[in-house]
């Protein structure tokens, strides 16, 4: 059935991630990508400092190019195109370019946009993300849904990965939540290092400031399935409107993997700094195959694991 690739979220960044493919591809992150940012971004990503490079309005377009050329790189080497793609959060657009939905310069200038855009709607009051123990979608939504009842403002942001499921809300929200948790089946609340409440309606100033963008962006036809992190199902149409609701709206993405393996997708190739979709397919498909491809070499390795077939272990 084939492959598919993952994209990398927000979250992945590190200074000197890319180093390899600022080298090796200047045309394409090079001067036309920090005219369309307006900052230097291979100096950023080389030397930082973290602080900046881990700015919303930083990190997603850093993300964003280092995993796309990452991708070129591996698409040049691939036995054959894969059967799917799907990105976490800021990763869907990634995939999106991936499939050639969008072309590199218009994914950027959205990316850019799209960071941007959460970084206001996250400065307009205390807000953040947390890890939640222990617990499944079920006692998550038990617990975010208690809080609401009793006036906070907590929802269910990411359901990633069996026994991985974040929350996002108000700062007193999160309080609350650490100190609730147990009484909703939750063994543990972990404030996570974020900005804001992403992926909640926190983040309905930032669906609106993006709408325009979204709505004037030149998408195009896919070169193969790309799934989104709103309905954890391929697009049927244009990605604008759902582009727009995962803002608000929870990422499905174990329901994304565990989908892609009922149709037969058993091998996952996560593409970009870090591994954390890796991460997340491992904890998701028993006896999946996963590569990792976060440098140019692994980019070729990778695609030497799949031109020889399935393998027993991972790489």
């Amino acid at each position: 059935m084939g492959y598919a690739v993952l994209f990398p979220g927000q979250g992945s960044q590190a200074v000197g991630m890319g180093a390899d493919v600022f080298a090796a591809r200047p045309d394409l992150l090079g001067d036309e990508t920090d005219r369309i940012l307006g900052w230097p971004l291979a100096r950023l990503c080389a030397d930082g400092p973290e602080e900046e490079l881990t700015r919303t309005d930083r990190a997603q377009p850093a993300l964003f190019a280092v995993a796309y050329a990452l991708w070129e790189a591996f698409a040049a080497v691939a036995p054959e195109p894969p059967a799917a793609a799907a990105g976490h959060s800021l990763g869907e657009y990634t995939a999106l370019a991936a499939a050639g939905v969008l072309g590199f310069a218009d994914g950027l200038r959205l990316v850019a946009a799209r960071g941007a855009a959460m970084a206001e709607a996250a400065a307009l009051e205390p807000s953040g993300m947390a890890a939640l123990l222990g617990a499944d979608p079920s006692a998550a939504e038990a617990l975010a849904q208690a809080c609401r009842d009793g006036g906070g403002r907590l929802w269910v942001a990411n359901v990633n990965a069996p026994g991985q499921v974040v929350v996002a809300g108000g700062a007193s929200d999160l309080e609350w939540a650490a100190a609730h948790g147990r009484e909703h089946g939750v063994r543990r609340v972990i404030p996570l290092k974020v900005a804001g409440a992403f992926h909640s309606p926190f983040m309905a100033p930032a669906a609106s400031a993006l709408e325009g963008a979204l709505a004037g962006a030149p998408f195009g036809p896919g070169a193969f399935p790309v799934w989104a992190n709103a309905t954890a199902a391929p697009y049927a149409g244009p990605p604008a409107a759902l582009l727009g609701e995962q803002m608000t709206s929870p990422v499905r993405f174990h329901e994304t993997l565990a989908g892609m393996a009922s149709g037969g997708i058993t091998t996952f190739v996560h593409i970009g700094p870090g591994d954390v979709t890796a991460g997340l397919a491992r904890r998701s498909i028993e006896d999946g195959e996963i590569h990792v491809v976060s440098t140019l070499e692994e980019a070729a390795a990778a695609a030497e694991a799949l031109a020889a077939g399935p393998s027993d272990g991972e790489e």
